[in-house]
């Protein structure tokens, strides 16, 4: 499958890369800088230099594209996730592309309730205060789409290799998971939803 990865080289952008080339995929990596990617050589990977908010880079990046995943970030501030979403939509839309997979944040929209004190008012409620409203900014210019979408939303990311032992579709009040997932099970997840509707149009938590 050909795929656009937004992000590509983030958290979970390397990993993503590289999962997908393991998978077979045909895979182009837009980044702000390609050097972030050269120590990734295959034959399937095309890395395409450009600035997520270039709209016009963004679309040519979509062009004959079975599927895009973005798992572009922002930090702690700024509103860089949001609007690279908007125009990777737009994009898609212009180009004919349906298929999305967006990675969020568990807490974000309704699943609010699956976070503990210190996520819901530490954490989202004050030090990462920017970067959850951007995720919520994102999920809902996402949600509003005409795209075949599905968003992804994982807790805390960690370390560690790919175990495919993790919990997903859990209820957004369940207080059981423990908000932690490492970047490669992400990665992993990620890429399962290309191969199904489970999660189409939903937005499936990612936990152990």
């Amino acid at each position: 499958m050909r795929i656009v990865i937004f992000g590509s080289t983030g958290n979970i952008g390397k990993p993503l890369v590289l999962e997908a080339l393991a998978l077979g995929h045909i895979v182009t990596a837009f980044t702000r800088n390609k050097k972030n990617l050269k120590e990734i050589k295959h034959r399937n990977l095309n890395v395409v230099q450009g600035d997520i908010l270039d709209k016009e880079a963004v679309k040519k990046a979509v062009k004959n594209q079975d599927a895009v995943i973005s798992v572009i970030g922002s930090g702690r501030k700024g509103t860089v996730r949001s609007r690279g979403t908007s125009n990777i939509i737009e994009g898609m839309q212009s180009q004919g592309v349906k298929r999305l997979i967006c990675q969020s944040t568990l807490g974000a929209g309704d699943s609010r309730d699956n976070l503990n004190f210190f996520w819901k008012h530490i954490m989202f409620g004050w030090y990462l205060r920017g970067a959850y409203k951007d995720h919520e900014l994102q999920e809902k210019y996402v949600m509003e789409s005409d795209l075949n979408w599905t968003l992804v939303r994982p807790g805390a990311f960690t370390g560690g290799r790919a175990t495919g032992n993790f919990r997903h579709g859990f209820a957004p009040d369940d207080r059981t998971v423990t908000l932690k997932i490492s970047k490669a099970d992400v990665a992993m997840f990620l890429l399962m939803q290309l191969n199904t509707d489970q999660y189409l149009k939903k937005t499936p938590g990612l936990s152990y």
